[in-house]
């Protein structure tokens, strides 16, 4: 699933293209919209929370949709062949003069009015990425979750927005903490919010997300899917096993010696190599 850095770019490059511009082609293709037609209407602007991106118009309609795991917007300029997926994983189309923005594989499609908006919004937490974010109120909400393990309290977009696997294996791990430690055992909840909200942000303004400042594709994560190689500061070989609870199970990455508190057995050999077989060596089974 992409992470917030991911979303707000493509909310940055769609809004660079379409806002202010008349839509003169609009096709919805989910059932609940198929009399929908955004036709007419001007793009006010395209914006994230978290994992969520919106598009506003000038009627006070908002277009919400979200990536999940295969997700993605792509914009061609009029002539360029569309090359994101068959016809037929075509969830949206909005048209302009000058540009085609089409949403592929989109799980999500919704129109909201403003009270939908912002009723959505406000299940969700603090967004990580935006420059003023308020670091003492996004701990704040994190310490109340008492003794929930930080890496699924860090995973749940309610808490805080934005952080998906990659920045919270990252940022525990610069913290030195396991993603099992209970959040009432941190002693230093601020730092770690801080942390993940750099390492995101240091990213949003493309698409390749290092935490390590290293140029090399085999060399931008720390933690993150390295399970079996050595840990770049010790030397120890790094762990994976699950965290959070069915049907929310995720991986989790870790170093045993640079990162303190519980942690369950490491998955085997074999395990290892069947997640690589399925594909599902970021998401749950």
């Amino acid at each position: 699933m992409p992470e917030g850095d991911t979303v707000w770019l493509a909310a940055q490059t769609m809004n660079q293209a379409l806002a202010s511009q008349l839509i003169n082609r609009s096709d919805l293709r989910v059932p609940r919209l198929a009399t929908v037609d955004l036709t007419g209407r001007t793009v006010l602007g395209v914006r994230s929370h978290g994992k969520h991106l919106f598009l506003r118009f000038d009627d006070d309609r908002t277009l919400h949709t979200h990536f999940r795991m295969d997700g993605s917007w792509h914009l061609y300029s009029p002539g360029v062949r569309w090359h994101g997926g068959p016809a037929w994983q075509i969830r949206a189309l909005l048209s302009t003069e000058h540009v085609h923005a089409v949403g592929y594989r989109l799980p999500v499609v919704e129109m909201l009015d403003d009270a939908g908006v912002s009723a959505l919004c406000n299940r969700l937490g603090p967004d990580l990425i935006i420059d003023d974010v308020d670091i003492v109120d996004a701990a704040s909400r994190v310490r109340k979750e008492g003794q929930r393990p930080i890496g699924e309290t860090l995973l749940d977009q309610r808490v805080v927005a934005g952080l998906g696997l990659i920045y919270v294996s990252e940022s525990l791990f610069c913290e030195g903490l396991t993603p099992w430690l209970p959040v009432d055992q941190i002693e230093d909840v601020e730092s770690l919010v801080q942390t993940a909200s750099t390492l995101m942000r240091a990213n949003r303004h493309h698409y390749i997300q290092t935490t390590t400042g290293q140029p090399q594709p085999d060399r931008w994560h720390f933690v993150f899917e390295r399970a079996g190689r050595e840990c770049w500061r010790c030397g120890t070989r790094i762990e994976v096993s699950w965290q959070c609870p069915p049907p929310h199970r995720r991986l989790a990455y870790w170093c045993p010696r640079c990162q303190q508190g519980p942690a369950p057995l490491p998955l085997s050999s074999a395990e290892r190599r069947a997640l690589r077989t399925t594909g599902r060596s970021r998401y749950k089974p």
